[in-house]
């Protein structure tokens, strides 16, 4: 089975799949490295994780079966741990990584340039070098974003609309893990100003 057809799990190429399992060598086991930005003891964390597996399991892939799944968890302010997981992982040479956060995604590319990483919550993926542009993302790395930018400008334009009177705003953001915070303080800023309003 080719990589590109075991890629199309996350890039929702549902159709794709049974005609993948159908191809796949018998005996062969896929292996799918999951690198996630949460400690294992976050709840919703673990709901990503029990859908991801709900999801490859109705598409064909059964773990033990066709498909062995590694996870590491490490917390976005643990950079060593997260490097060492991203290391592990790499290591194991799966034939797909689940990168969950920029975090996990920068530790991921630092290790490798070759094996494919889908990315599912990164914010920049273009400022932040993963990727060339979103319609031709170029080299092994392709994903989800969750938040457009100019996002932060229209929920400034929405508090004015609502509440008038409100002069100054603050946006909040943890330098550690957020590296990607000038392309939302931006927008943010610019608003403000044409608003009349301070931008903390």
């Amino acid at each position: 089975m080719r990589r590109r057809e075991f890629i199309g799990l996350l890039g929702g190429a549902a159709v794709a799949w049974p005609r993948a399992a159908r191809a796949q060598q018998p005996g062969r086991v896929q292996g799918i490295g999951v690198l996630m930005g949460f400690p294992e003891s976050d709840s919703q964390a673990q709901r990503y994780i029990a859908e991801f597996r709900d999801g490859l399991h109705k598409l064909g892939w059964t773990e033990g079966r066709n498909v062995r799944i590694d996870t590491r968890w490490a917390t976005p302010t643990d950079g060593d741990l997260m490097r060492q997981f991203a290391k592990e992982l790499i290591g194991l040479q799966p034939d797909l990584i689940l990168s969950h956060t920029t975090p996990t995604t920068t530790a991921l590319l630092q290790q490798t340039r070759t094996i494919p990483i889908v990315f599912a919550m990164v914010t920049d993926p273009v400022g932040s070098g993963f990727v060339a542009s979103f319609p031709r993302p170029g080299g092994n790395v392709t994903g989800f974003t969750v938040m457009e930018p100019t996002i932060t400008g229209k929920l400034l334009e929405l508090l004015k609309e609502i509440a008038p009177g409100v002069n100054r705003a603050a946006i909040l953001f943890n330098p550690v893990t957020s590296p990607y915070r000038d392309v939302y303080l931006s927008p943010f800023k610019a608003a403000a100003t044409s608003l009349a309003m301070d931008a903390i």
